[in-house]
């Protein structure tokens, strides 16, 4: 199976063929795991263990992927997918920083930044409580902070709007 995945704004092709996975023309054996009742999967890449915590974008072929810290926003789709989107004129991206959403239900612990605030790119912004584990939530691209929504100690729900960045 044949996908484009965009990472970081750059596109990869990326081709699955049992265990063995094509990056960008480079192989190497992959599996992926999923952890029973939690949305994290195990990866191992090359001999490498990564724990991955997946969650749904706005749409069917947009993730957010977080690993050792730092989330990342991501789209995959597959050949046919990427076909139709070219043809509809749908790849233009959307300008500027994503907003910080909730990648799961929690509880929001610390707050590290407020309106006005310059922030970089896989800096630390807020500290959420889900599963027992604090994660912290960086941001993905620099940027300016416009408004944070939300407060030390308030529950969020999975893709709620916590800090939005310009």
């Amino acid at each position: 199976m044949k996908y484009f995945v965009t990472l970081r704004g750059r596109e990869h092709v990326v081709e699955i063929d049992g265990h063995t996975v094509t990056i960008d023309g480079q192989s190497t054996n992959a599996t992926l795991e999923d952890v029973p009742g939690t949305p994290v999967k195990l990866l191992t890449l090359g001999g490498r263990m990564h724990r991955v915590l997946v969650a749904r974008g706005a749409n069917r072929s947009s993730y957010q992927l977080s690993v050792a810290g730092y989330r990342f926003d991501a789209q995959a789709l597959n050949e046919r997918a990427k076909v139709i989107r070219d043809m509809a004129g749908l790849s233009a991206k959307a300008a500027g920083p994503a907003p910080l959403v909730a990648p799961m239900p929690g509880l929001i612990v610390r707050i590290s930044v407020g309106p006005g605030d310059q922030v970089r790119a896989g800096q630390g912004l807020i500290i959420m409580e889900a599963m027992k584990m604090e994660n912290e939530l960086r941001a993905s691209a620099s940027g300016t902070v416009k408004s944070v929504h939300v407060s030390p100690g308030s529950t969020v729900e999975k893709g709620a709007l916590l800090l939005e960045l310009v």
